[in-house]
């Protein structure tokens, strides 16, 4: 009667096929999210809101202070859009034309637009007072939405700026501007600065 014999642990891989399974993983993921949301990009783009902020508060009547804002906003799309493109350049990916960058889109977008038509509502309603809590929580939402196909950094980002939205809505309204310099600035400056470290620019 033959003795059964059971298999021993599988050998190792070497060095060169360990290398390729991380390269063929590292793949996948690429392939299934959206790797194109700018670090250094971002950092940029929170310097733009620092510095808004810190215009924003010589101004003598909220239009004013409306304007440098929307002013910011119009620069700061342009620096993350050219961000983006060249980040996916460099990683040799199509920017818009794969099904995770429409979807990142077709998640991103629609928060950004209810924002853009509220804040046109409160402007006309003379509440511009609310329009840092309305702008943080449009933005976050978005980010949140959007960065369910990125990496994780980019929903938590989000996260962050929801929740300063949510306390700026029931803060004095003075504090307004301290709010946007914290999370358009300075939150996205820490997390644009992370992104860039550990995700390629």
């Amino acid at each position: 009667m033959a003795l059964l014999r059971f298999p021993g642990p599988p050998p190792e891989p070497d060095e060169h096929a360990r290398e390729t399974l991380l390269a063929i993983r590292g793949a996948m993921e690429r392939a299934g999210s959206f790797t194109a949301v700018p670090g250094r990009g971002g950092a940029a783009m929170g310097l733009l809101a620092l510095a808004a902020a810190a215009i924003s508060t010589l101004t003598t009547t909220p239009r004013e202070w409306l304007g440098v804002w929307l002013a910011c906003a119009a620069v700061a799309l342009c620096v993350g859009c050219a961000a983006m493109a060249r980040k996916a350049a460099r990683f040799g990916t199509p920017l818009f034309a794969s099904g995770v960058s429409r979807r990142f889109l077709l998640a991103f977008l629609p928060p950004l637009a209810a924002g853009g038509v509220l804040t046109l509502a409160l402007e006309r309603a003379g509440r511009l007072d609310l329009l840092p809590g309305l702008w943080l929580v449009s933005y976050g939402a978005a980010v949140v939405s959007g960065g369910a196909l990125s990496v994780r950094a980019v929903p938590a980002m989000g996260g962050v700026l929801l929740l300063l939205g949510a306390v700026s809505l029931f803060s004095p309204p003075e504090w307004g501007t301290a709010y946007l310099a914290a999370g358009f600035g300075v939150t996205q400056i820490v997390f644009g600065l992370y992104l860039a470290r550990r995700h390629g620019g």
